[in-house]
């Protein structure tokens, strides 16, 4: 029996993609040794929002991301449509940001569509444990692919990860990044990288509004995540773990309050 109100959200959503999406044009801080992940540290999450006026919204904030994707809350609808991704080869280069490790591409790498706009491919950054949680559980890992449109909104799809078979993305990088371990705002060109070759194997995903996960936390972030759970080994977890700077081996922020935000998972009918 189909849930009288899964058109009500659908809808719903789709008038808050339209509305917050428009203001999202403020990117990731510069200077990301300001913040840490420290637990109880005066620079720590729950502090984010006091260190500066523009990081006001990681405290106020009332779309903020990551969020538990919990089972019950999720509203399940199949004409979200399948994520349509127009990805292609192009030299990048690897970037120790020193609260993570980012491959940027330089040239255009493709691209996404939603809601009928095209947000191009910049670049990707991992986190480790993940950021997002399914039904309270956090992964081993999770990558975030990083979009931007031509009036710079901002989409982000995340893949999460357990532990088991290597990663094979990870495995074309990993020499590159134990060259760039421990050296803050050390960059180094890696050539061509296909980002095809990063693995998604799932139509089904969730979709919600939300917001950069380090500050300034800005909000209109529209995030895809896909449902499937996929594998990288523990030496390519401690590989990134390590590569970082000491307040960011446990990279993830804590989850957020979900509030009144639909949270919707595609699944294609049968």
């Amino acid at each position: 029996m189909k849930n009288p109100n899964t058109h009500i959200f659908f809808y719903a959503f789709l008038l808050l993609l339209i509305f917050h999406s428009r203001q999202t044009t403020s990117q990731e801080v510069e200077d990301e040794s300001e913040f840490d992940y420290i637990q109880g540290s005066e620079r720590g999450p729950e502090h984010w929002g006091e260190m500066h006026e523009e990081w006001a919204m990681c405290k106020n904030g009332d779309m903020q991301s990551p969020i538990d994707l919990w089972h019950e809350r999720v509203e399940v609808v199949p004409n979200l449509g399948r994520l349509k991704r127009s990805y292609k080869p192009s030299n990048a280069t690897l970037k120790n940001r020193g609260h993570d490790i980012m491959l940027k591409w330089i040239n255009s790498a493709g691209s996404i569509y939603l809601n009928g706009t095209e947000y191009m491919l910049n670049q990707c950054h991992w986190h480790s444990p993940s950021e997002h949680t399914i039904n309270g559980r956090r992964y081993a890992l999770e990558v975030h692919l990083v979009h931007e449109s031509l009036d710079k909104r901002i989409a982000v799809v995340g893949v999460m990860y357990k532990i088991g078979r290597p990663d094979t993305f990870l495995s074309e990088l990993m020499e590159q990044i134990g060259s760039i371990a421990d050296s803050h705002e050390l960059e180094t060109k890696v050539g061509v990288v296909d980002p095809r070759h990063l693995k998604m194997g799932s139509r089904k995903y969730y979709r919600y509004m939300g917001s950069l996960t380090v500050p300034p936390c800005t909000q209109g972030v529209v995030w895809t995540l896909l449902k499937k759970v996929r594998t990288v080994s523990r030496e390519q977890v401690r590989l990134l773990r390590m590569a970082v700077m000491d307040y960011a081996e446990k990279n993830a922020r804590p989850t957020q309050p979900i509030n009144t935000r639909a949270v919707l998972l595609y699944s294609p009918s049968t």
